[in-house]
């Protein structure tokens, strides 16, 4: 929310500090960004009257003027077209400076020379679209200053206001906050009502009472205006918003003022009634910015006899806008609850000014004043007559403001000051509260226009806000200390990530919402949670892998050179049950580019599946269960068919491992081969509690022997079948080398596995490891497999 102080001087005396303002507003919970000057420097600038415009005698765009500036008469060359005799203009003398640091000096143009200029809004820093010179009001009188004439020393300052104050979303709002701390009086410019002229009524029918209990409007005929006046164009520069034209700025210079969003229709285009309503599923409506929407049936929309015109508290139709022929026109004021409004807008890509009031709650009181001050403002820019003000409202439908109980102990004990009965009722009725006294405190009810004033506690902060939280002492809180469980059966998640951070990985936090069509691509078929809001429509779905966001961020480093991406996250997948969503803590990661960082000392190669398998095992091995988890060949949709396993503990698939799919690849540009995989956390930190093992004084023994197998056997199943068979003497089995080619079988492969035997009470003999390695090969027989073309006997 941008306000001028010049503007909130009209409601409160806010004196001259602008920076000043800003940290007491600040402190009232209302973050000011920023403070800005609400034009830019300039000096030499006076009002002038046009008192003679004739053409120029040498060129046909241009006007000889003589300009009086309240001292003198200056002659200057003009190629305006809207200058003319009588006008009131900014004018810059010679010697004047512009913005930028734009000197002015005597000019001869066309033979003619010109002391000075009528300067544009454009070229005084003030507006980008000009059609000519500023005119002034006629009132302003030669010679002023222009920068006093239209307060152009003014500051604007940038409200960052949370979603729960609403009611600050107005010059009012605010000006009711500085007004209540500093305990002034809150004026505000006169509203008086505004007579009816005209018998004109048009009819108004609520078809949806809860979502819209009260809808004002107004007919206002024979509007002529063609533009605003300076001093509203310019207020509604200096909130941010562009001047239009007279109807749409009057109603938007009310929004700003006093919170409720106004809408003006095209009395002309209107057919039989208005009326709120739910929409009929599939209508479809064309809003102002030219898009065609379809509608649902949760949407409120107003509409007349020929169907909807507008969605109710974002955005008009186009069928109904007013235009720079527009003389009659319909105001709309009205109250639609929150919760008929929240999630519309952004549903349909939208975020209006008056979705952002409508979502937040605006005072529900507060419509027919709007109207007033809108048809008061109407007829002073653009003539015309009004119509009655026709009121459709249901009461028993509107929001009321219940009386909480408010604690005085419970006032000092939460703010920790001891605070008098009298102190405390002044602060809340500044803020317009009221308080019904009862034993021991007071029974508070909210004003109409605070929707976030809804327990005793909230109550409390405003006792605190206006009496300054720097008064609040500091004092150090006493609590029970609990300690936390330590236990040996998980390995915590810190260490997990510890062990992929000492292996070159990253961690990254993405976010839980993701693309629909990437996630469906990494995980097909799983049941997706669905936002019914989402934020963007590149975010709208609950992440029911991890993988879509860890590609995101490896294409994000690629996009910037980096040669080398190592990253994971622990974070939860979701997804739909029966039951409702089911979360899943997962450990997942990502590799990409060089297996090694560049050296001297060997050329780069791109990681690989093995490369990855080997951060996962050394993952697993705190846990002290590696040798339980098995990684079998399998299919995944987004991994490369023939580069993927399963990572699978007893009977359980537990993870995933392998090459992104190539298809995949190409969708994302990623130029690099990718290695990714993912681990249920619960299976990865489940850990064997160690056991005590005296380190063995006796020398080992290793054999060595070459098996050929099939092909598709995988090298962990030997590995399992040799420890099994081994017996206690085999402390460890490692695979050395593996071998296709000549000497071997189409279809079969050499394997070569190192067995390392030691015994714990003796050391082993020849004839021991002998009756162990007969042990191993013999079990390795179930693999079909021989030793030196022989099968094993």
């Amino acid at each position: 929310m941008r306000v001028s102080l010049e503007w909130l001087r009209e409601w409160v005396d806010v004196g001259v500090d602008g920076r000043a303002l800003a940290e007491e507003l600040t402190t009232l919970g209302l973050e000011v960004d920023d403070v800005v000057e609400a034009a830019p420097e300039l000096s030499g600038v006076v009002v002038a009257r046009v008192e003679e415009c004739r053409p120029h005698p040498n060129a046909d765009k241009l006007s000889l003027c003589v300009v009086y500036d309240g001292a003198a008469r200056h002659d200057v060359v003009c190629g305006a077209p809207n200058v003319r005799a009588g006008v009131t203009a900014a004018y810059a003398p010679v010697g004047a400076t512009l913005p930028g640091g734009k000197s002015i000096a005597a000019a001869t143009l066309r033979g003619v020379v010109s002391h000075g200029m009528l300067c544009s809004s454009r070229e005084l820093g003030l507006a980008e679209d000009v059609d000519g010179i500023l005119i002034l009001d006629e009132s302003a009188v030669p010679g002023t200053s222009l920068v006093r004439q239209l307060a152009l020393d003014d500051v604007v300052l940038d409200v960052d206001l949370t979603p729960n104050r609403g009611d600050c979303f107005s010059v009012i709002g605010i000006a009711r906050e500085v007004a209540a701390k500093r305990g002034a009086n809150l004026r505000g410019p006169a509203m008086r009502a505004v007579p009816a002229a005209v018998a004109d009524a048009f009819p108004i029918e609520l078809r949806a009472p809860d979502a819209c209990p009260r809808f004002v409007g107004r007919v206002v005929r024979g509007l002529r205006a063609s533009s605003s006046p300076w001093w509203l164009r310019e207020r509604l520069r200096r909130a941010g918003l562009r001047p239009i034209h007279p109807i749409v700025d009057v109603t938007n210079y009310v929004m700003l003022e006093l919170g409720q969003p106004l809408h003006a229709y095209d009395l002309a285009k209107l057919r039989g009634r208005i009326e709120p309503r739910m929409a009929a599923r599939g209508e479809t409506l064309e809003l102002l910015d030219g898009r065609l929407v379809e509608l649902d049936a949760d949407v409120l929309v107003i509409a007349d006899e020929a169907g909807p015109v507008g969605l109710a508290g974002i955005m008009g139709g186009a069928s109904t806008a007013v235009s720079t022929e527009t003389t009659d026109v319909l105001l709309e004021a009205a109250f639609f609850t929150p919760a008929a409004v929240a999630g519309r807008a952004r549903r349909f890509g939208l975020h209006t000014d008056a979705s952002v009031r409508f979502e937040r709650g605006v005072d529900p009181t507060g419509q027919v004043r709007a109207i007033e001050r809108a048809t008061a403002l109407l007829l002073e820019i653009a003539g015309g007559q009004a119509g009655p003000v026709v009121v459709a409202e249901q009461r028993d439908r509107l929001p009321e403001r219940p009386f909480v109980a408010l604690s005085h102990r419970r006032v000092e004990g939460l703010l920790g000051l001891e605070l008098d009965a009298g102190t405390i009722e002044t602060l809340l009725r500044r803020l317009g509260i009221e308080l019904r006294e009862r034993e021991g405190g007071w029974d508070a009810k909210a004003p109409p226009h605070r929707f976030d004033l809804q327990i005793e506690e909230d109550f409390v902060e405003e006792v605190g806000r206006l009496l300054g939280y720097d008064r609040i002492p500091a004092v150090t809180g006493a609590a029970a200390a609990h300690l936390g469980k330590a236990t040996e059966h998980r390995v915590d998640e810190d260490s997990l990530a510890d062990a992929l951070v000492a292996r070159g990985y990253t961690e990254v936090v993405t976010y839980g919402f993701v693309d629909r069509e990437l996630d469906e691509a990494v995980s097909p078929g799983a049941r997706r949670v669905a936002l019914a809001n989402p934020i963007s429509s590149d975010m709208n779905v609950m992440r029911s892998s991890l993988w879509p966001g860890l590609l995101l961020v490896a294409r994000q480093n690629l996009s910037r050179q980096q040669p080398r991406v190592r990253i994971f996250e622990i974070g939860r997948e979701f997804a739909e049950t029966d039951e409702g969503v089911a979360e899943t803590e997962v450990i997942a990661g990502l590799a990409t580019g060089g297996a090694a960082p560049e050296h001297w000392d060997g050329g780069e190669r791109d990681v690989d599946f093995y490369d990855l398998k080997a951060d996962v095992e050394a993952l697993l091995k705190p846990t002290g269960r590696l040798a339980e988890f098995r990684f079998e060949p399998a299919a995944h949709a987004a991994l490369a068919p023939g580069r993927s396993a399963r990572i699978v503990l007893g009977d359980e698939t537990v993870g995933w491992l392998g090459a992104l799919h190539p298809e995949l690849q190409r969708t994302l540009d990623l130029r690099k081969p990718v290695q990714l995989f993912a681990l249920r956390a619960a299976s990865a930190a489940a850990a064997d509690v160690p056991a005590y093992r005296p380190y063995p004084r006796f020398p080992i023994v290793r054999r060595d022997i070459a098996v050929v197998v099939p092909a598709e056997v995988p090298a962990a199943a030997l590995i399992a079948t040799a420890r099994e068979a081994g017996g206690e003497l085999l402390q460890r089995v490692v695979i050395f080398d593996v071998y296709t080619g000549q000497g071997i079988e189409p279809g079969r492969k050499s394997v070569a596995l190192g067995l390392i035997l030691q015994g714990v009470s003796r050391t082993l003999t020849d004839a021991d490891a002998d009756r162990a390695v007969h042990s191993v090969t013999r079990g390795l027989e179930r693999h079909g497999a021989t030793i030196r073309s022989q099968k094993i006997s």
